[in-house]
């Protein structure tokens, strides 16, 4: 059986020039950074490099990139590095109530710590608007932190509107950009903003590793404390294999990007046409428009997510009923929740997640398979009212 991955927006595989990068450095140029002879420069020479392509896709200055263990570090370090190093000026934070956990979690954590924050609503499509975050600034805010694309529905946020509203008052601005690079321009100058999360594995990188952009002049304290790796603000021996092939995959993943996000668009809005055309009551999740490349995201009525994702495993196809990183729970999509849909319509939601090696026969094979896959589970279901439209 071909299998077919859909979920992408989970990980993706490690593309072939990437791994042909990262491989000399796991025997041959094997060297501690830290070191001063031959074998460690040479290892210190391939991070810089690595610095310089991740610095140049992003738009940033070398010096504003520090490597981290993946997204949900870099997230933790953006947040409480600058909560805690502008306690001096308030204890405020804004996020929304549709971040990844990441951040969620984070901005949990620190309200037991003492601070407080604001955890705004979003709209049907589940975006939030630069007027809602301006409203919520207060005297004691020192950070906002709000996704540039949503890891569930694909929507994406005003980012550079908010960054504006956030510079004007004088709050440092974080974003999670994990779900954006590689699907839409990500510029840290166009922005505007302070701080910005990317992990490797969501652009054909290798797990466990990614970075955090720390604009000049920016005031954060470390996250992680020991030797004087990344320029004394992130300590660990770098994994340098993993540094080598991130800076392959944000090089590659940039210079794609453009011809990507026409491809993949054109595939998304056949598959969302043809789910919507071939099931019904069946609805789409996320803004009809500003939203990923290469996302969809469904709830269909009457059945439950996993009983579907099962069979479409059964016929070869990797699908998500949500994010990746809490797939093991039985509570339904916070993401759905926040955007209004109720419990029961929520736990029916599927993902799939296009890359830049899907094809057009992948999306043909689900607009083949699902429909009949939807018909035998309502035909079980005691609560279908078995009404077509």
């Amino acid at each position: 059986m071909n299998r077919i991955y859909l979920d992408n927006a989970a990980t993706t595989p490690v593309s072939q020039p990437v791994l042909d990068k990262m491989i000399p450095y796991f025997r041959e140029h094997y060297g501690n950074a830290s070191s001063v002879y031959a074998t460690g420069r040479d290892a210190r020479r391939a991070i810089d490099a690595a610095r310089r392509q991740a610095a140049e896709a992003i738009n940033a200055q070398p010096a504003e990139i520090y490597f981290t263990g993946g997204g949900s570090e870099s997230d933790n370090w953006a947040i409480k590095g600058a909560a805690f190093a502008r306690r001096d000026k308030g204890n405020h934070i804004i996020t929304t109530q549709v971040e990844h956990h990441a951040v969620l979690h984070t901005c949990e954590w620190l309200e037991k710590q003492g601070f407080s924050v604001t955890y705004l609503p979003v709209d049907e499509y589940g975006r939030v608007t630069a007027e809602q975050v301006e409203a919520a600034i207060t005297d004691q805010t020192i950070l906002i932190t709000i996704m540039a694309a949503n890891n569930e529905i694909g929507t994406l946020m005003p980012i550079g509107q908010i960054a504006q509203v956030a510079k004007k008052h004088k709050v440092l601005f974080h974003t999670d950009a994990v779900q954006a690079l590689g699907a839409v321009p990500v510029d840290v100058e166009a922005w505007g903003i302070d701080l910005l999360s990317l992990s490797a594995h969501k652009f054909h990188g290798p797990k466990g590793v990614g970075l955090l952009y720390i604009r000049k002049g920016t005031r954060i304290d470390n996250l992680v404390h020991g030797g004087a790796q990344e320029r004394g603000r992130r300590a660990g021996t770098e994994n340098l294999p993993a540094i080598v092939g991130m800076g392959e995959a944000i090089a590659l993943a940039a210079q794609s990007q453009p011809d990507n996000a026409k491809r993949l668009s054109a595939m998304r809005d056949r598959l969302i046409a043809g789910l919507l055309e071939e099931i019904p009551h069946i609805r789409l999740n996320g803004h009809p428009t500003e939203r990923l490349p290469g996302n969809v995201n469904v709830s269909i009525r009457y059945i439950e997510g996993e009983a579907m994702l099962l069979r479409l495993d059964m016929a070869g196809i990797a699908a998500s009923s949500g994010s990746a990183c809490t797939s093991g729970s039985l509570d339904p999509s916070h993401v759905l929740l926040a955007i209004g849909l109720p419990h029961e319509i929520a736990h029916g939601s599927l993902r799939f997640s296009l890359s830049d090696e899907s094809v057009d026969a992948d999306v043909d094979e689900v607009l083949k398979v699902l429909p009949g896959i939807v018909k035998t589970l309502r035909d079980m279901s005691p609560i279908y009212p078995g009404k077509e439209g």
